[in-house]
């Protein structure tokens, strides 16, 4: 569980990663040493895995984004998720229960490069892809907060 100011933190850095120590400090009524020591203990019990940076896909040339399900042919399932991983094209992807054994976002640029890498996987998997036309609640952190 987190306590209040731990929250506050982890907050504060969901809007702005690159918020300062000091500007955390300032923000929580800490100093900077105590808010480095809260963020290194929140790193070392895994609740903040790294700071990153949020990339628009778009920017970059992918005009295109797919949700593709895939259901690997008997036998294939670690081939696919090989592939899956050695294709950059796939931002990312989850193993789940169903039909399908996964879930994954593609970013191409075109159809056709779409078509190409479903292509890949053909023969070792059944496909479902739908185009994304909109995201309306990007990738977001869990609840801090128990309702």
């Amino acid at each position: 569980m987190l306590d209040e100011t731990d929250r506050e933190i982890v907050e504060i850095l969901l809007r702005d990663s690159r918020t300062s120590l000091k500007e955390l400090a300032q923000a929580v009524g800490l100093s900077s040493p105590s808010v480095s020591e809260r963020l290194r203990r929140l790193e070392e019990r895994g609740v903040i895995r790294g700071f990153t940076v949020e990339v628009d896909a778009k920017a970059l040339g992918f005009a295109i984004q797919a949700i593709v399900r895939i259901k690997p042919l008997p036998g294939k399932l670690h081939v696919v998720q090989k592939l899956i991983e050695e294709t950059p094209q796939f931002g990312e992807c989850d193993k789940v229960t169903g039909d399908d054994c996964f879930v994954a976002r593609l970013y191409v640029r075109s159809i056709e490069e779409l078509d190409g890498l479903l292509d890949r996987i053909a023969d070792k998997a059944e496909t479902s892809t739908a185009i994304v036309k909109s995201q309306p609640i990007p990738r977001r952190a869990p609840p801090l907060q128990s309702s």
